[in-house]
């Protein structure tokens, strides 16, 4: 381990006539929205408008943009196949799809209560979904984006930093002969690939740079009291395993530009409007929370 810190109309779509294993849901597209262009789906002709009628159904119209968004609903390496390839099957899905769902209307299914409970949580959330997008979506302004990095850039400026590798094992024997082996003269990165159980050990180790507090304490304690070019000489044992830890480089980090830390400025800004919003909910509504013994909870401090 490292050591850092819908509704289905038709269950399961079989993805051997789609891929070479597993199977995939394929949710009707009537109750999503318009997908996004998907590259990988391309085809050698460009596609007809999404409001192409596909086929009728007694009547009933479904369009390209509902097989389009059909495929979105495919496992990631299905969804990378030329739309035209699966086509046939998608369409011939939502054909079935349409003709369930008419005949479980027929049978009056949409008016069973049970029906009901579960088209409303779905309401629910779609309502909750809307709601804090268009929070996020009005918070998400230039200027409120470079107000936010102004702090992110604070808080990254002058941070002190390592670069280390490490080898993770499971017992402390273990860690000790990698010990050894080193003080005869091994190379650190070969022996990561070796040995390490980490899925950074076929990288030789290399964890980057990274700051105190993005390792756990005891990890980080060792790191950052080696000089660069030195490697453990005891065994550091954190909850992951028993650690051997190279350091390689110190230094003190420079906040990364506005450009380039633009995506993860948005997702604190979105982070904050929507802190903001429930704060602001709660504050203007009368909350009652109660135990599993039906006694009053005391509030939550949000």
């Amino acid at each position: 381990m490292h050591p850092r810190l819908s509704i289905t109309p038709l269950g399961l779509i079989c993805a051997a006539a789609l891929a070479a294993a597993a199977c995939g849901g394929v949710v009707l597209a009537a109750d999503r929205p318009a997908p996004q262009a998907n590259p990988g789906a391309a085809t050698a002709t460009p596609l007809p408008p999404g409001s192409t009628v596909v086929a009728r159904v007694d009547g009933t119209e479904l369009h390209l943009s509902d097989v389009e968004a059909a495929q979105q609903s495919l496992p990631p390496q299905v969804q990378k196949m030329p739309l035209a390839q699966i086509y046939p099957m998608l369409l011939d899905r939502l054909v079935d799809g349409l003709l369930i769902t008419e005949a479980g209307r027929k049978a009056h299914l949409d008016q069973d209560p049970e029906v009901q409970q579960r088209l409303k949580r779905y309401e629910d959330r779609l309502i909750q979904e809307a709601y804090l997008n268009k929070a996020i979506k009005d918070a998400e302004t230039e200027d409120r984006l470079k107000a936010r990095y102004d702090t992110f850039a604070k808080d990254k400026a002058g941070r002190e930093e390592v670069h280390a590798r490490h080898i993770l094992v499971k017992t402390e024997a273990e860690a000790k002969s990698v010990i050894g082996e080193l003080e005869k003269g091994a190379d650190f990165a070969e022996l990561a690939k070796k040995y390490s159980t980490d899925p950074g050990g076929s990288s030789g180790g290399d964890l980057g740079y990274f700051g105190h507090d993005d390792m756990v304490k005891e990890f980080a304690d060792a790191a950052f009291a080696l000089p660069a070019g030195q490697y453990t000489k005891t065994p550091v044992k954190t909850q992951f395993g028993w650690h051997v830890i190279l350091v390689e480089d110190h230094r003190v980090s420079t906040p990364p530009s506005f450009d380039e830390a633009r995506q993860e400025v948005t997702q604190l800004v979105a982070h904050d409007a929507v802190d903001t919003k429930l704060k602001e909910l709660r504050a203007a509504a009368k909350v009652e929370t109660y135990g599993l013994d039906g006694k009053p909870l005391p509030p939550s401090g949000k």
